[in-house]
């Protein structure tokens, strides 16, 4: 019996080996870099405060439910975000609470322009969709992507202008890292796939076994030893 143990033990070892191997050196990589640069906090300055110099005008509605309604600064100056219970938004101006279009480019490159701390220049501005958004963003969310030349993204939400989050090179590796230590490179959003189960729990069994076998291995060395 102790050696059929032995056996499963070793063809579970061999099983998790690199699966083990992969999750210690991933989270190794990941602690090394402080969290604080790895998002890059330090390039993004906080929203400014709202600048109106007479009471705001009521925004016009379309009739559909409200869910919420404030004021915030923009590069453009302050605006009102209606954002309906359906999950859409819309932008209006407090001066005459007439609807706003949405935002071009040029208005999200402003909206990055006027917040960015950094020393890099715009090196393209591209459109991402909703349905399927990129795997630095992973929001269902329309946006605009506004690259930097150093490859740091801002994404600047298209109904209302929120810099919904920016994703330096750093954070991608990070990001990539996060992936293989999941086990889900392809996602990296689910901690609860298949795979990390699976090598979880042979893991548990294989120590299990290697706490059962250890007084057997030890009286063992003891006989031999006494032999001797």
């Amino acid at each position: 019996m102790r050696r059929g143990l032995r056996r499963i033990h070793i063809w579970l070892g061999w099983i998790v080996a690199i699966p083990l191997l992969i999750w210690v050196v991933t989270g190794a990589l990941m602690v090394i870099t402080p969290f604080d640069k790895v998002r890059g906090n330090d390039l993004l300055a906080p929203p400014a405060p709202v600048a109106v110099t007479a009471a705001p005008v009521a925004p016009q509605l379309d009739g559909r439910a409200v869910r919420s309604l404030t004021l915030e600064q923009r590069a453009a100056g302050p605006r009102w975000i209606v954002r309906y219970q359906d999950g859409g938004a819309a932008l209006a101006d407090p001066g005459t609470g007439q609807a706003l279009p949405a935002l071009t480019a040029a208005d999200a490159e402003a909206e990055v322009r006027a917040r960015y701390r950094g020393e890099e220049t715009m090196s393209g501005t591209d459109r991402t969709s909703a349905e399927d958004p990129p795997i630095d963003l992973r929001r269902p969310i329309e946006t605009w992507r506004v690259t930097m030349t150093d490859g740091t993204r801002f994404y600047v939400n298209a109904a209302t202008g929120e810099i919904v989050t920016h994703r330096t090179e750093t954070w991608r590796f990070y990001d990539f890292l996060y992936g293989l230590h999941i086990f889900d490179v392809f996602a990296r959003d689910n901690i609860n796939n298949i795979w990390a189960q699976m090598f979880a729990w042979i893991g548990a069994v294989a120590i299990v076994l290697a706490i059962i076998l250890l007084p057997f291995t030890l009286r063992r060395r003891r006989r031999r030893a006494a032999k001797d």
